[in-house]
């Protein structure tokens, strides 16, 4: 999926209302993909946390393809700043 694919499956997820922290998925040099509440976009802002991860981990994850703990636990994601946030993606992704 490209960055913009990503963006919008994202945009979907939180649709209906998303978490009320900033949570940012750093795909490296693919990109970023910045959501805070419901509003989502590739802005480079800081975040209560930062998820690093892969565009195409990203692109499994949010298709369910991909255990949102498995990844953590194998160093597929990466986690700075406030945990309890990451907790709180189980609901959008």
């Amino acid at each position: 999926m490209t960055m913009d694919q990503l963006t919008e499956a994202v945009r979907g997820k939180v649709a209906g209302g998303g978490i009320s922290d900033s949570v940012k998925f750093d795909c490296g040099d693919a990109g970023v993909i910045y959501v805070e509440g419901a509003s989502v976009s590739n802005e480079d802002k800081d975040a209560d946390c930062t998820i690093s991860i892969s565009q195409d981990d990203l692109a499994d994850l949010l298709a369910g393809n991909l255990n949102p703990t498995t990844a953590f636990m194998t160093g597929k994601i990466k986690v700075t700043g406030d945990m309890g946030v990451a907790m709180k993606l189980g609901s959008i992704v």
